[in-house]
């Protein structure tokens, strides 16, 4: 296994910066470029490829030979309840940025990942820290799915080809995501600039703007495009964030959309601030983001499930619980979910 990872590491060294988009496109949004797509927030700027290089390399290998372990708590849940169709309003965390959103009595997924890896190799990479919170063959008919960017984290290629066997749900995704799909044979598939939606089983789903970037191969950074999504319905409204850094677009979501009852905001995966910043909030950027999209109750997401980045894993919600007592926010607006759990909301 040695052999194979110094193999894709240095095919990494080989194309690091290798991939880019092209300039401004005329006539188009200002996020899209020729052949591809980009941020437009000038204050956060990546890395350089060499610094995004070195950091990837090294995680490659700590997570391959040298895995970190947590113990994160797991709440039992068997599906039952959650096949029962009541048409309250649930949220069940089942892990990293995989949600089952039950509203109006629609079964909704988000990023949905049942691997055991994120990984584009099944030999490296990180490794789950915590299991699934909900065995896949426990799900409710699923009805939507949403796609929030390509990275190997959020989008398994081998649970949405399950799903679109077994649940045969629409899936939303950004731009040029579509082709992806249909590559693997899933053609229920509509594609999403920022600020598009559609109405699917009675409720809408709205392409929001998020300040991240994509790739799932060393040739193909910010072809496809990233975004977050809110889901609105007669009486609740849920934002879902994706993968973002703190950024101004999320002001205009908040006004345009909002307010949310529930926001859903990722809060691991920001050490070091050099390669994170510009792509991930901090727990106290993303209580910052609860603000400026105008949610009411907080659910963290992106943390405790795969070991992405150089912070301990307990110590992101060890740093929100903090940044929440500062805020005075109670535990009525910080859901500090276990895997597994479920709430009405």
């Amino acid at each position: 296994m040695f052999l194979r990872c110094a193999a894709f590491c240095a095919a990494v060294v080989l194309a690091a910066g290798c991939s880019s988009v092209g300039g401004p496109k005329p006539g188009a949004p200002a996020h899209h470029r020729i052949g591809g797509f980009a941020n437009v927030d000038p204050i956060s700027r990546p890395a350089s490829p060499w610094v995004r290089m070195q950091f990837f390399v090294s995680r490659v290998f700590s997570t391959t030979f040298a895995p970190r372990k947590a113990s994160f708590p797991i709440v039992a849940n068997d599906g039952r309840a959650l096949r029962e169709e009541r048409g309250e309003p649930r949220v069940t965390w089942i892990s990293h940025s995989t949600l089952l959103i039950q509203l109006e009595p629609v079964n909704v997924l988000t990023d949905p990942h049942w691997s055991r890896r994120a990984s584009p190799v099944s030999f490296g990479g990180p490794r789950r820290l915590t299991p699934p919170g909900l065995r896949f063959e426990d799900l409710p008919p699923i009805h939507v799915v949403l796609i929030s960017h390509d990275h190997y984290d959020h989008l398994d290629v081998e649970t949405v080809k399950r799903l679109a066997a077994t649940h045969r749900p629409r899936f939303l995704v950004p731009l040029g995501l579509k082709a992806w799909f249909a590559e693997i044979g899933i053609t229920d598939v509509d594609e999403l600039d920022w600020w598009d939606e559609r109405s699917v089983h009675g409720l809408t789903f709205v392409c929001v703007p998020a300040q991240h970037f994509s790739g799932r191969t060393l040739w193909d950074r910010n072809r496809r495009l990233w975004s977050g999504w809110a889901l609105l319905g007669r009486e609740r409204r849920l934002y879902f964030a994706g993968d973002t850094a703190y950024w101004a677009g999320l002001k205009e979501i908040g006004a345009r959309l909002g307010p949310f009852d529930l926001a859903a905001i990722p809060i691991g995966a920001y050490l070091p601030p050099v390669i994170m910043k510009a792509s991930h909030t901090n727990p106290e950027e993303a209580l910052a983001a609860l603000a400026e999209v105008r949610g009411r109750i907080f659910v963290p997401l992106h943390w405790g499930t795969f070991d992405l980045a150089d912070e301990p894993p307990g110590d992101p919600p060890r740093r929100l619980a903090a940044e929440a007592r500062r805020l005075q926010l109670g535990p009525d607006r910080v859901w500090l979910l276990r895997h597994g759990e479920t709430r009405k909301w």
